[in-house]
């Protein structure tokens, strides 16, 4: 069961051990809290969608900003190990949930800044990708390692990372499983911008900051046509695709050869 969520007072609430939210004037600080790696699970995800259906109906925040706790993760994904049993109903759960909750990022009424302040892999990624602004600290990875553990992204990230880097540096990405440093993410448009290590957040307030000048309701109405205009949303195709994936003799392989730390024998079955 999710931890009940209460309104945030006096500028924070939380979610013990999974999510802190903070108020910083007209902007909202999501911290994914759940070292080391700062996974998703089916309480985050959940708890992500209930802070943001708060943060909706607020008519004083204006920008959201969400980043990592801790200097090494901004979110490692989905921990493979809820995987290893093989329940094929509870992948399909999964995927539902970070689907819902990744789209509500994506149709947040305000805008959204992830403060990316360490390694955003898979899930973690498709999270940032939600987010209208991208800020990534010059140290970071960025990566797409689904594939080689006999899986795929199944929260927007196929859909969206070709929007932002074109189909051949997504293939590269999601095919190939190549990781890219920073300094690749902006030449190729995945990020909008670089910082320092430990700068990410301190940025992206900033910038929340500038958006706070902005009119809340032009920004909505342009932010609607812009998304508008980008959404083909394959959605429940890629929930379906994931979870028929996983549902494979490779997805197990893939798993158990994470875990154990060995390389997968493929049989394509």
């Amino acid at each position: 069961m999710a931890h009940a969520i209460e309104p945030y007072k006096a500028g924070v609430f939380d979610l013990p051990h999974k999510l802190t939210v903070e108020t910083h004037g007209h902007t909202a600080l999501i911290t994914i809290n759940q070292p080391p790696a700062n996974n998703w699970d089916h309480d985050s995800l959940i708890g992500l969608r209930q802070v943001l259906e708060h943060l909706n109906r607020d008519d004083g925040v204006y920008a959201l900003v969400i980043s990592g706790h801790g200097e090494k993760f901004f979110s490692a994904g989905i921990d493979p190990k809820l995987f290893a049993n093989g329940d094929r109903v509870y992948a399909w759960e999964i995927a539902q949930r970070l689907g819902k909750a990744f789209e509500a990022l994506r149709d947040f009424r305000g805008i959204s800044i992830a403060a990316i302040n360490g390694f955003a892999l898979g899930a973690g990624l498709e999270c940032a990708l939600a987010c209208d602004v991208r800020i990534a600290e010059r140290q970071v990875q960025l990566g797409f390692p689904e594939a080689a553990h006999g899986l795929m992204p199944c929260a927007g990230g196929i859909r969206l990372l070709p929007q932002l880097v074109g189909i051949g540096w997504a293939k590269r990405m999601l095919l190939c499983g190549e990781r890219i440093d920073a300094e690749t993410a902006v030449r190729i448009g995945l990020i909008e911008q670089q910082v320092d290590p430990g700068e990410s957040r301190r940025h992206a307030l900033l910038m929340a900051g500038r958006i706070a000048r902005q009119s809340p309701m032009a920004t909505q109405a342009i932010k609607l046509l812009l998304n508008a205009n980008a959404r083909e949303n394959p959605g429940p195709a890629e929930r379906e695709a994931f979870v028929a994936l996983f549902d494979t003799e490779d997805a197990r392989e893939g798993i158990n050869a994470f875990l154990e730390q060995r390389e997968p024998n493929w049989r394509n079955l």
